[in-house]
């Protein structure tokens, strides 16, 4: 753990909403490294219950006008986090239809974020979808800084439950190293940024 007496906060987002889904399993597997690395404060979100519907704000991100409540809920979560990691399905060679709607919902919350990516599929490892995803994530201000990548069948036992390795926790904890070097800068950053609406 760094000398710095402030943690930083680190949002593990599940960005399946579907049920049956993996991602929960995976993302408590992440948080359990990122409690036990120790360097961050760290908060489950689930896309699933946060519960936006398709995005149904009549202003645009950029204004930060929001008039439902699901909006500034979400607007409050994004902007507690100092780094964000999404744990992403690879979907028809895509990344979801649920991650892509919260992000759009917003734009100065994520801006200046340092960003990794925990991406799982069968024969990919979920990685045509963190490849697609970076643009967005570029477009909206962040800063994709690493990725881990779960090949479901070789990490999931014949009963569906996650069985990692010492290289799977190997690269999390790589990842989430580069969080933690970059995070401190990143929110500096962010403190000296004035936002504009438009």
């Amino acid at each position: 753990m760094s000398t710095s007496e402030k943690k930083f906060r680190l949002h593990v987002v599940v960005a399946s909403t579907r049920p049956g889904r993996v991602g929960p399993q995976v993302a408590n597997w992440f948080v359990d490294r990122a409690v036990a690395d120790g360097e961050f404060e760290v908060r489950l979100v689930d896309l699933a219950e946060v519960g936006l519907p398709l995005l149904d704000e009549p202003e645009f991100a950029a204004t930060g006008i929001y008039v439902h409540e699901h909006t500034r809920r979400w607007s409050e979560i994004v902007s507690e986090a100092d780094a964000i990691v999404f744990v992403m399905p690879e979907y028809n060679g895509g990344f979801t239809a649920p991650l892509k709607n919260a992000l759009d919902y917003l734009l100065y919350e994520w801006k200046d974020k340092p960003v990794g990516l925990v991406s799982y599929g069968m024969s990919s490892g979920g990685m045509r979808a963190a490849h697609m995803i970076k643009p967005v994530l570029l477009g909206l201000g962040m800063v994709p800084v690493g990725g881990v990548i779960l090949h479901l069948r070789q990490v999931l036992n014949a009963e569906g439950e996650l069985v990692t390795s010492a290289a799977l926790d190997a690269s999390a904890d790589d990842m989430l190293g580069e969080l933690a070097r970059v995070t401190p800068a990143f929110a500096a950053l962010r403190e000296v940024r004035s936002p504009v609406a438009g």
